[in-house]
């Protein structure tokens, strides 16, 4: 039950009071019966928006009344009428949440999006209903202080503390005054973080670099200036080209167009999202995100955001943050300056009279790549068309894990493009349902991720339920008769959201709250960035990497390529995400409320921490969705700490073999199959049989 919530409060979605109690209309809503689907999925066919709103209306009744019966039992309370219970209470509630939030970020409207402001007080109120309700939490509290006499299994253990820890940590132990003023903060923080979002999907949709002169699109790629034309038609524009600032469009133009003052105008544009003064601005939004933060957790007697939320992840205080990042940056940024100065030696000597600018960075990072490794991009793009990349994903968790994957075509879709898979194990047993949404589109934020329609949950009961996953992307789309053809980094992209979705399919846990990637952030992307270590080796390539048109498996010598360029351009990469981790600590490291000045606190620090004019931030502050809208504020830096884990245990497979099924059937084991249920680096040892080394992470990158 506490986890359903918290969903629902990250999400920013709330209720509103409705006309929703007639009969027929509850015969006629399909949330309202079990769905008569194959594997109980969601009848997007059936399913209307006017479904949803009655739906949360009834869900919220029914919480309210499981919650009620559990708080108000009078009998002595226990482990399974108490603790146990709340697991298994807002089944209905968490049924339309899953399908309403989900399609919120990857195939939203005006009437989801107004919806979602109408509603997302009222549900935060809901939220917290629960989080304060006393008779609750006194019975959660008397249940865990006879835990020592429980005789509580590890994951049952696990539950009483997490679930404890979850009401004082939502404000079970406040006094009324601050119980009060925390409910006031979190249904600010539920209308701001949503409209920080909305606000930057509007920006993002907003902006066309159009051109009508062919003389401009010198440099790009045929099927670049393709793909730019169908979506100049698609707006209207016949006869012109037009690139957007989804990725698959902005980041070809930035490496290969000659024309640089059209690099800079689509980079600017992209940099400067809602940061133009306009009613999509996020300056004031996000200042007043940071503020509340504050506010909030020094309700719970922390000195900052940070402090609170690291509590409860493997890094525990700000300064062990704080002492990873400065650690990596130290080592990345000499290798950042010498990209830079040799970017700076091609402008000079093809006679640029100008100093390299962040808009530069692709184009002639693309350039010294060709010269330095005989290297370009696009001879491999025919190699990663995404169905083969696709399977070859696939084929991957085959050879570690025994998994077999059957398209099905008998599933309602929510969006044309998604494609529908069933997962089962070697034995042909049922695992659990995928969808695949790989293309980007206007109604669909920008990013990638995985998400769960639902849970695993019941393992070895009777009760047992199976998941039900996405992934959803932004990849490159097909052009006319050419298929979508990848770049290296969305291979790496669409490997790495499919071990987040290989994390939720192999939960083996019985509580919902415990289950798949229920785990701390700094442990998350563990499984998912372990995915793309295979990627680029030569015994994976061989397996995926297959010419669209020939069926010619990628060439020795172009591998070889790949190998040597790999550690190429990765000061700059570190260093910028880097920046954008050290952002987000400096803003919720901040203790005070402040009147923040938005592009001055950003430029500020980053200029003492020394990032250079050449690189920009990763996520620069007014559209940095993972810490204002997202569930990462405090956390960016999750990933290098994963980045960290994962190195180091993909040298346990490279020590016995890439496809070695006794060291797969280990990581399965003890990290893929125990969700929430244990301390993660008590798991990652068991793996591993130590902590990890950060020198694996080092070496991959080039720093050392």
């Amino acid at each position: 039950m506490k986890k359903t919530f918290l969903y629902v409060l990250v999400a920013g979605i709330g209720l509103t009071a409705c006309n929703s109690n007639k009969s027929e209309q509850k015969t006629e809503n399909p949330f309202f019966a079990d769905y008569n689907t194959p594997h109980q999925t969601a009848p997007f066919d059936l399913i209307k928006f006017e479904h949803f709103e009655p739906a949360f209306m009834e869900g919220m009744k029914q919480g309210r009344a499981e919650i009620d019966a559990i708080a108000n039992n009078t009998e002595a309370p226990t482990f399974e009428n108490t603790i146990e219970a709340m697991d298994k209470a807002g089944q209905l509630l968490t049924k339309v949440s899953n399908v309403f939030f989900n399609l919120s970020g990857s195939d939203t409207n005006d009437s989801i999006q107004a919806l979602s402001k109408r509603l997302a007080p009222e549900l935060t109120k809901y939220g917290a209903d629960i989080d304060l309700n006393e008779n609750l939490f006194k019975r959660v509290k008397a249940v865990y202080e006879q835990k020592n006499e429980l005789n509580l299994d590890v994951e049952a253990n696990t539950l009483l503390e997490k679930t404890y820890k979850g009401f004082v940590r939502g404000g079970a132990d406040l006094d009324a005054g601050k119980k009060a003023k925390l409910r006031t903060i979190d249904e600010k923080l539920s209308l701001l973080t949503l409209q920080f979002g909305e606000n930057q999907l509007a920006e993002n949709n907003a902006f066309v670099l159009l051109i009508d002169n062919e003389d401009d699109l010198a440099g790009l790629p045929e099927s670049v200036k393709a793909a730019a034309a169908e979506t100049a038609t698609a707006k209207g524009e016949e006869g012109k080209w037009a690139f957007t600032l989804d990725k698959p469009s902005m980041l070809p133009f930035l490496q290969y167009a000659d024309n640089r003052d059209l690099r800079k105008k689509i980079y600017m544009g992209y940099v400067n999202r809602c940061n133009n003064d306009n009613e999509f601005d996020n300056k004031k939004v996000l200042s007043e995100i940071a503020n509340l933060r504050v506010e909030r957790a020094q309700l719970f007697g922390f000195k900052s955001h940070a402090d609170y939320i690291l509590a409860e992840n493997m890094a525990k205080t700000p300064e062990k943050v704080f002492e990873l990042l400065n650690k990596l940056w130290d080592a990345a940024l000499p290798n950042a300056k010498l990209e830079a100065a040799e970017m700076q030696k091609v402008i000079d000597k093809e006679g640029g009279k100008f100093k390299l600018a962040s808009y530069d960075w692709w184009y002639y990072a693309e350039k010294v790549k060709k010269a330095k490794y005989n290297l370009d991009e696009s001879e491999l793009r025919p190699y990663f068309e995404i169905n083969n990349v696709r399977d070859g994903a696939f084929e991957l968790a085959h050879r570690l894990y025994g998994i077999n994957f059957i398209e099905r075509n008998d599933i309602s879709k929510y969006n044309k493009d998604v494609q529908t898979w069933e997962l089962q194990e070697a034995d042909g047993t049922h695992i659990g349902i995928f969808y695949l949404d790989y293309f980007p589109r206007a109604s669909k934020r920008g990013g990638a991720w995985m998400n769960s329609f639902r849970k695993q949950s019941g393992w070895q009961t009777e009760n047992a339920i199976t998941p039900i996953i996405c992934n959803v992307c932004n990849f490159t789309k097909p052009v006319g008769d050419q298929p979508a053809l990848l770049s290296v980094d969305e291979v790496e992209t669409l490997f790495h959201e499919f071990g987040h979705a290989l994390h939720g399919f192999l939960s083996r846990c019985k509580y919902n709250t415990l289950s798949g990637t229920a785990v701390s952030r700094d442990f998350v992307e563990l499984p998912s960035q372990v995915m793309e270590n295979w990627c680029l080796e030569p015994e994976m390539l061989a397996l995926y990497a297959k010419h669209y048109q020939t069926g010619e498996v990628i060439p020795v010598e172009l591998v070889k390529k790949v190998q040597d360029a790999g550690k190429f351009n990765q000061g700059f990469a570190t260093v910028e995400y880097l920046a954008a981790s050290l952002l987000d600590m400096k803003y919720h490291t901040l203790s005070e409320v402040q009147d923040i000045d938005v592009p001055k606190f950003e430029d500020d620090y980053l200029k003492s921490i020394g990032l250079i004019p050449e690189i920009y931030s990763r996520y620069r502050s007014t559209y940095f969705a993972h810490i204002f809208s997202g569930g990462y504020s405090s956390g960016y830096y999750a990933y290098i700490w994963a980045g960290v884990l994962d190195s180091d245990a993909f040298q346990a497979f490279k020590e016995t073999g890439l496809f070695n099924k006794e060291t797969a059937a280990a990581f399965r084991n003890n990290v893929l199959a125990k969700g929430g249920t244990e301390d993660p680096m008590e798991l990652y040892k068991r793996f591993r049989g130590a902590e990890p080394n950060i020198d694996a992470l080092l070496i991959k990158r080039g720093l050392k």
